[in-house]
């Protein structure tokens, strides 16, 4: 049984003085930066796939001056890049869930033109690039509103610039 003197306990008790780093924590400082490159990668590709869609995604708050990061704190950077990766992921679901819906809701109009009269669908809210709406409307203007006859038409795109 190992007797520790009062003196002995307290320097093991105290934190290594600012500035240096031990040794042994060289290496969970290396895996952390590792995991941080790859959760800023992460969200990097993720907001690219939303394009054109923007996520929004909270930024980390920023510090007041530069200096190295003891390892609690670049836990919790991790952490919070970890948070803001879900919500990434989860917005860009829900993104691709809504351009999944708008085309479901194309094709109907596609198949059935005058059970979805009036129906509009934008190029954006497809995902498609371009400013165009897929519209159902009566052809030959109001003969064939009264006759019954419906089509799906795509807008030309957009206005020309003034």
């Amino acid at each position: 049984m190992e007797v520790l003197l009062e003196a002995d306990v307290r320097r093991r008790a105290e934190p290594a003085p600012t500035g240096l780093v031990a040794a042994d924590e060289s290496g969970a400082r290396r895996a952390l930066r590792g995991q941080l490159a790859r959760l800023e990668s992460q969200i990097a590709d993720t907001v690219c796939a939303a394009f054109p869609e923007v996520l929004d995604l909270p930024a980390l708050p920023a510090r007041r001056q530069a200096r190295i990061l003891d390892l609690g704190e670049l836990e919790e950077v991790r952490d919070r890049l970890a948070g803001q990766l879900g919500e990434a992921r989860r917005r860009l679901a829900n993104v691709a869930r809504r351009q999944e819906e708008a085309r479901v809701r194309l094709e109907r109009m596609l198949m059935d033109p005058a059970g979805n009269r009036g129906e509009r669908i934008s190029q954006r809210e497809l995902g498609e690039p371009g400013c165009g709406v897929w519209r159902v409307a009566p052809r030959m203007g109001i003969i064939g509103r009264m006759m019954g006859w419906w089509q799906v038409k795509l807008s030309s795109g957009c206005p020309l610039a003034t």
